[in-house]
């Protein structure tokens, strides 16, 4: 089996987020970047069917040389090879538009994406990747398993979960419960030398328009002053919440 997980390069959701050229460019100044979370629990996810069903695993970024530090992690996490396509993830579209020459070009039986990453939540690249290829797709995924050419998938929906089986080949939307939190990769040594001398293939991009264009950026408004009510005054407090806040 022949797995791709694709990663981005997002900043630590830890990071101070500020903004340059009048709020419409991401300043990235001293921002720490990583494998967006999503990513990481579909990439653990993918070691693991490497380790118990020989599956050959394989990431690819779109993005420039900067996203390099990045994929090496992924790699010293396990991952055989990587990918990096050497363009500017613009929009989803055009993301998922370099992701599918990936695809095709690698034959792969099944493709693992987050199901959005934590910079931009757009949350729009598995959806579109799977349409362009014409592989069935489950997004919100928190269990797989691979029998053969069928796979079985439990997704989160609203009140619950669901359990889905589908042929290969296959995109998946994955995030946190696909694996637990406590079962994430830390890369030892070995892992980090390894990475080392593992594939790096660099691709050129293939044409592809952007769909959307971020035309300006705006934090949320900082938070308002906290008023403390007595436990003994309970009428201050509902006349606050009818008057003021106006919730009830």
């Amino acid at each position: 089996m022949k797995i791709l997980v694709c990663i981005s390069h997002v900043p630590d959701t830890t990071a101070k987020i500020n903004f340059t050229n009048g709020d419409t460019e991401f300043d990235t100044n001293g921002v720490q970047f990583v494998i967006n979370p999503n990513d990481e629990f579909g990439l653990t996810r993918a070691i693991w069917f490497k380790e118990k069903q020989g599956a050959h695993v394989t990431v690819v970024n779109v993005g420039g040389a900067d996203t390099e530090a990045t994929i090496r992690k992924a790699l010293a996490i396990g991952a055989d090879e990587a990918i990096r396509v050497n363009a500017v993830p613009t929009d989803g579209f055009s993301v998922a538009k370099q992701l599918a020459e990936v695809v095709k070009a690698g034959s792969y039986d099944v493709v693992i994406c987050g199901k959005e990453s934590l910079d931009y939540n757009g949350g729009m690249v598995p959806g579109m990747l799977a349409s362009l290829l014409g592989f069935n797709f489950v997004n919100s995924c928190v269990g797989v398993e691979v029998d053969g050419s069928n796979a079985t998938l439990v997704r989160e929906i609203d009140g619950g979960k669901e359990t889905l089986t589908t042929n290969l080949p296959l995109v998946i939307g994955g995030q946190k419960g696909i694996v637990e939190e406590k079962d994430l990769r830390i890369p030892n040594m070995r892992g980090i030398m390894t990475a080392r001398t593992k594939a790096l293939n660099v691709l050129e991009p293939v044409a592809a328009d952007a769909k959307t264009k971020a035309v300006k950026f705006e934090k949320p408004a900082p938070k308002s002053a906290v008023k403390l009510i007595s436990p003994d005054n309970l009428d201050e407090l509902i006349n606050l919440l009818h008057n003021e806040a106006k919730v009830i």
